[in-house]
């Protein structure tokens, strides 16, 4: 009996340190996995977005101009010199800035609310299945799925003052500019030329995020509503808009922020160097930077742009979780 009780209890003592090992595997992954998963893309993040932007507020600090550029150690430390002199609206250079930042201000405004307009009316129109409404979507979407620099290029060519289709389709065929023709480009038209070319490329974003978010709206909402006698603007105003109101909360803040910070439109768009009327903020601070080999002011300005667009965004998001959390 006693070789047999030995016999059967060697297996149940094999066991037992192998069930150890697999819950402490299990134990290991359940607890470190997601941490290991996420590491490289906190790495990527260090590498990418950080450590340039440590780089550039220390640069802010020093007055790193054309004569220090190729050694960094001989450049002054000025400290929050270069914030003085950038953000003072008495000088010049502040003036510049200032002017700037109102342009960029208005035509985010302008853009946003443009983009958020046409994506919402065309997806309310695009709701309800109707013959041809997805080759409808298809082209909708081709501002956005097309290159950026692509686009833009066209869009230049477009606005050329004797060659442009613009010029050729007011002028021309429609009679609607009397006179010589418009430059685009240049001086005041400038600034709705650049308009148009960003709502052109922001709005089938917005149309996009809006119709994956009409998909979630119940049909009996809208039965409801038309049993009660509402009519579209009714329905409109009282069903789809509060609806999306958390889409639409994260989908404005985006759409600002890519405005607002958009470089490669006005960049491509005028050649690099924007006119005054369309001088954006983005344009502004690169020719400060490489125009004038002054880039410590650039970098303020960069600097100050950040905790700008940080500041609007803190705002932002306390306001509509305050109306969120009132609801």
């Amino acid at each position: 009996m006693s070789r047999r009780s030995a016999h059967t209890r060697t297996p149940s003592h094999d066991v037992r340190p192998h069930s150890r090992q697999r819950r402490r595997r299990r134990r290991f992954r359940s607890k470190h996995l997601p941490y290991l998963l996420v590491v490289p893309a906190v790495v990527l993040e260090i590498a990418i977005h950080v450590i340039p932007m440590l780089v550039g507020v220390w640069m802010s600090l020093l007055e790193l101009t054309q004569f220090h550029i190729q050694d960094w150690s001989t450049a002054p430390f000025v400290g929050l010199g270069n914030y003085r002199a950038t953000l003072d609206v008495n000088t010049e250079t502040g003036k510049a800035l200032l002017h700037s930042f109102w342009i960029t201000v208005v035509y985010t405004t302008l853009s946003v609310f443009l983009s958020w307009l046409l994506g919402i009316s065309a997806a309310v129109f695009l709701q309800r299945p109707f013959r041809g409404r997805a080759l409808l979507r298809t082209l909708f979407l081709t501002p956005y799925a097309l290159p950026v620099y692509a686009a833009v290029i066209t869009w230049g060519f477009l606005f050329q003052r004797d060659t442009g289709l613009i010029n050729h389709v007011l002028v021309d065929q429609l009679g609607l500019v009397g006179g010589d023709r418009p430059f685009w480009l240049i001086g005041e038209n400038s600034f709705f030329a650049l308009l148009t070319v960003s709502v052109w490329r922001m709005w089938p974003f917005a149309f996009l995020c809006l119709t994956a978010g009409l998909q979630n709206v119940p049909p009996d909402l809208y039965e409801a509503a038309a049993i009660d006698g509402a009519g579209f603007w009714w329905r409109l105003r009282s069903v789809t808009l509060p609806t999306l109101r958390p889409i639409n909360q994260v989908l404005l803040l985006v759409l600002f922020l890519w405005t607002f910070n958009d470089f490669n439109t006005p960049y491509v768009l005028f050649g690099g160097s924007a006119p005054q009327e369309a001088d954006l903020i983005s344009i502004h601070i690169y020719d400060s930077s490489f125009s004038t080999w002054d880039f410590g002011a650039g970098s303020a300005m960069s600097v100050a742009l950040l905790l700008f667009l940080l500041l609007v965004t803190a705002v932002y998001l306390i306001f509509t979780n305050r109306r969120r959390h009132h609801a």
